[in-house]
């Protein structure tokens, strides 16, 4: 099963991004999430009307974190790349005349709202600004320097 990795990918160049003194284009960006930069564009305009981050065109150009990491989480970027479905599951029918497939939907609908609540509130606790730190922190443990982190930049 396809998962989508938008989030994983958006979060992990979000945070090279905030520890670089210089803009990024949408083609550097691209090359490390494994995509096109159109896509990377797309993508980084819901940051932008969020205003996490900033982009200029031209030579010398890109994108730039806009914002203090500490005012944005984890479901702030959620949602600036679209909400995507959470769960690859879900119903055999979704207006079932059979009372037992009724029965199991309601009981998956339950489980599936209960378990969203949950993720939504783990990612609204986590901010990007705690997301850096611990990147900082585990540049720490391996004694490495941002610029060794960036080599794919």
């Amino acid at each position: 099963m396809k998962r989508d990795s938008k989030l994983s990918g958006i979060l992990h160049v979000v945070l090279h991004m905030a520890s670089l003194d210089t803009p990024v284009t949408s083609e550097k960006l691209a090359a490390m999430m494994g995509t096109n930069p159109v896509v990377v564009r797309r993508i980084m305009a819901g940051l932008r009307e969020r205003g996490l981050v900033h982009s200029e065109k031209g030579h010398g150009g890109g994108w730039t974190i806009a914002r203090d990491l500490e005012d944005f989480t984890m479901a702030d970027v959620y949602a600036a790349v679209g909400a995507p479905e959470i769960f690859a599951l879900g119903h055999r029918s979704e207006q079932p005349l059979c009372l037992v497939e009724q029965a199991v939907n309601a009981a998956l609908d339950d489980a599936f709202a209960e378990a969203e609540a949950l993720l939504m509130s783990r990612f609204a606790g986590v901010t990007l600004g705690a997301l850096a730190a611990d990147f900082r922190q585990r540049l720490k443990t391996r004694h490495q320097s941002v610029e060794e982190q960036h080599h794919d930049l």
